[in-house]
This record gives C-alpha cells, sequence and structure tokens, in this order.
C-alpha cells in the first residue's frame, strides 16, 4: 500500500511545465516591428530640432560677439543677417548641432534594429543585449571615423563639381562635415563599419551597404528611415547650388549658404518620405493580415 508521504509527491503541474518550458523555448520576433507612435513622437521631435538648428542656433551668435555692421544696397531682417552675415560661423554651429541630434537618433535607431532582428530563447536575447551593449562605444568610434572619412571624400566632390578650390576652404571643409554628418553617421552606428573581409559576417554587411547606398533598394523601415534621408540631403544640396549662379546680388548667396540650407531641406523631405512609405506599407499589411481573422469571424 502506498504511504500517505509517496501520494504527496505529485507530478508538476501543468502550468509549472509551461512556464518552465517557455524559458527554454525560443522566442521568435514580431514579423516586421513597427512602432509607430514611437517612431512617429521621436521623428517629430527630431525633425524640430533639426529645423531649430539650422535657423535659430546660428542666431546665438549675437550674444557671444556683435556682428559687425556691413553696408549693402539690399538690406535684410535681423534674422536673416545673424544667418548671413558669417557663413562660416552658421555653418559651425549647425555641424555642431546636428552632431548631437544625429548621436541621439542613432543611438535610438540602433535600439529599434536590434529589437527588430532579436531572436532565440530569452536567456539568449538578454545574452545577446549584453554584447549590443559592450559594443556601443566602438560603434561610436567607427561611426565617428567613418563620418570623418566621408567628410574628406564629400569635400573632394563638392570641388568637383564646382566648389572654389583655393578659396572658403573652411566653409568648403564644414559643408562636407554637415553632408557626411547626416547621411554616415546613422548607418554606420546602426549597420557597422564597411567590411572587406571574406568571413560570412563581413560579406553579408558589405551586401547590406551596397544593396542600400548604391543599389538604393531598401527592405523595412529601418533601412527606409537611412536610405531615404541621404538621398534627399544630396538631392537638395544639389538644387541648393542653383541660386548661387543668379546675378540677384543677395546676402543669403554667399557660399555655401544655399546648399547647407538645400541639403537640410531634403533631409527633412526625405525622412518624412521614409516615415509615410513605411506607415502605408504597414498599415497595407495589418489590413491584409486582419482579412482571415475577419473572414473567420464571420
Amino acid at each position: 500500500m502506498p504511504t500517505t508521504s509517496s501520494r504527496a509527491k505529485a507530478p508538476p503541474t501543468r502550468s509549472k511545465a509551461k512556464v518552465k518550458s517557455s524559458k527554454t523555448e525560443p522566442t521568435p520576433p514580431p514579423a516586421d516591428r513597427f512602432p509607430f507612435a514611437q517612431y512617429a513622437s521621436v521623428l517629430g521631435v527630431r525633425l524640430i530640432l533639426v529645423g531649430f538648428t539650422a535657423l535659430y542656433l546660428p542666431q546665438t551668435t549675437r550674444f557671444f560677439a556683435p556682428l559687425a555692421a556691413r553696408e549693402t544696397d539690399r538690406p535684410q531682417s535681423e534674422f536673416m543677417e545673424n544667418l548671413t552675415a558669417d557663413p562660416s560661423l552658421t555653418l559651425g554651429w549647425i555641424a555642431g548641432g546636428l552632431t548631437l541630434l544625429e548621436v541621439w537618433w542613432a543611438s535610438w535607431m540602433r535600439a529599434w534594429s536590434f529589437e527588430q532582428t532579436a531572436k532565440g530563447t530569452e536567456v539568449e536575447i538578454k545574452l545577446n543585449r549584453v554584447r549590443f551593449d559592450c559594443l556601443r562605444f566602438t560603434r561610436f568610434k567607427d561611426a565617428t571615423a567613418f563620418t570623418l572619412c566621408v567628410a574628406l571624400t564629400a569635400h573632394v566632390v563638392v570641388v568637383v563639381f564646382g566648389a572654389p578650390l583655393t578659396t572658403h576652404v573652411l566653409k568648403t571643409a564644414l559643408l562636407a562635415l554637415v553632408l557626411a554628418i547626416l547621411t554616415a553617421f546613422t548607418p554606420t552606428f546602426v549597420l557597422g563599419l564597411p567590411s572587406l573581409g571574406s568571413d560570412t559576417p563581413s560579406l553579408i554587411n558589405r551586401l547590406t551597404w551596397t544593396r542600400l547606398f548604391v543599389e538604393l533598394s531598401p527592405r523595412n523601415a529601418i533601412e527606409c528611415t537611412m536610405v531615404y534621408p541621404a538621398v534627399g540631403v544630396f538631392i537638395g544640396g544639389w538644387l541648393g547650388a542653383i541660386p548661387i549662379a543668379l546675378d540677384w546680388d543677395r546676402p543669403w548667396q554667399a557660399w555655401p549658404l544655399t546648399p547647407l540650407f538645400g541639403s537640410l531641406g531634403g533631409y527633412i523631405i526625405g525622412a518624412l518620405w521614409a516615415f509615410a512609405s513605411s506607415t502605408t506599407r504597414w498599415l497595407a499589411t495589418e489590413h491584409i493580415r486582419s482579412q482571415p481573422s475577419k473572414a473567420k469571424s464571420s
């Protein structure tokens, strides 16, 4: 006859077994995580800050040193005078402000990319999160170095397209730095430095960079958010150079103000375009997914 103590040793309940198995079974990520509300709010704040950096941050120059009076037959408002009196100062303020904004934006984009690609068990995801956080400083150094290299390349390209070669060197260099900050820092921080290695991760990384910035073929919302603003920067900068050739003799036509603000405008339009296209694709996908459930319920 079984004793009372032996009867008390019952097998674990089904709920405990489920809890235990849930820690070891892989937890697949969502098919395409699109944080619409968070993306919209962060993007909105960021674009407002970009506009503030471009238009109002250079206005702070007058608090440190008075601007030299200029005699011109085409007077302009004090607001425009602060932007156009010294293009080098304007470029410096904008480059500094955009650097801070891009560091914040790239960090948020990298966290979104991790959440999009995280897979495995709960323990594996936590371990990958630790490795992910440990690589933050390395990614920052790589992104900074690559951005400076892109700035040097952009300087050469801008000169080839008609910028002064021996004069306005500082202004051209600052313009190239702004272009590099807007286009190179975030992709490098998110994707990693482009690699020429022969191993599989390096090959995948190189093919991803080629697909995004040579073929211009993004496949998800994260990639659209990196590619479309970069395209807008160069198109806006190219179109912004057109007013310089006009003989209007306006102070705002000084080199390189119009390419600078053209690239910033193209960047904002590209970011909004990426948001609109990703949102439209996400809404269409959600609508298609809801159709089978509606058919079953009916």
